[in-house]
């Protein structure tokens, strides 16, 4: 079997941890149960140890932020810029987005346009249409998204893939086998819908409509099919 690492970065609400489970649950329901999964939580200093240890590599999102440097992110981020030089699969969300870039030379920080948390459109662009990750996705499909932080600028060298109408930076590849979504391919529109309940003070606070944000939430198959596509990529490269 092809040996997956999902690189925990952080958790959830307490809320929603209780009624869903938390981010690594997620990843492991949506990729591929062929695949031997391993879940090593950098937080608390766990070791994802030899990157050969690996045929794949997962990175969740986190309520950290990339630009705090904390010392567990920075060490990751430096395993991650090796696994990338030994050209691994790696599948960086949302946090692990940004921290891929940033691990690669890219800028992280608030996105100046504020929040985007709700169902908003991804579209590919023409180097996403061929990407053999997300090429065989719609032009534009619906993705869940909740995120400030952003990818300011991308690493030197990667190709964009997919933006929105907020964020520029939706999806990125470097060399031929690492991609950043700033999307969430792991989240089910409850899943979201539970985030936006709990984000609704902030929201309120920000100017936005928590209700119309939560109305608006809906499924999002094929942003969640990218999980078994990275899933099918790793076991036809093992």
């Amino acid at each position: 079997m092809s040996r997956v690492v999902i690189l925990k970065t952080g958790q959830s609400y307490p809320a929603i941890i209780e009624q869903f489970s938390d981010f690594e649950d997620w990843f492991i329901a949506g990729l591929s149960p062929e695949l031997e999964l391993t879940v090593i939580n950098v937080t608390e200093d766990q070791d994802p140890g030899q990157i050969d240890d690996w045929d794949g590599i997962v990175v969740t999102g986190s309520p950290a932020m990339v630009s705090e440097r904390a010392p567990w992110s920075e060490r990751t981020a430096r395993w991650l810029a090796q696994a990338v030089a030994q050209n691994k699969p790696v599948l960086g969300v949302c946090y692990g987005h940004q921290l891929l870039a940033h691990a690669l030379g890219g800028e992280v920080g608030y996105h100046p346009g504020g929040r985007e948390s709700g169902t908003f459109e991804v579209r590919l662009n023409e180097a996403g249409e061929a990407d053999p990750l997300l090429g065989s996705l719609p032009r534009a499909f619906p993705a869940q998204l909740t995120h400030l932080q952003s990818v300011l600028s991308l690493p030197a060298g990667a190709t964009l893939l997919a933006s929105s109408d907020h964020e520029p930076h939706q999806a990125f590849r470097v060399g031929d086998r690492a991609w950043g979504v700033q999307f969430h391919p792991e989240f089910t529109a409850p899943v979201m819908r539970a985030y936006l309940g709990v984000q609704a003070p902030a929201l309120a606070s920000e100017g936005l409509s928590p209700q119309a944000l939560i109305d608006g939430v809906i499924d999002t198959p094929e942003a969640a099919s990218l999980l078994q596509r990275f899933s099918a990529l790793v076991q036809g490269l093992h």
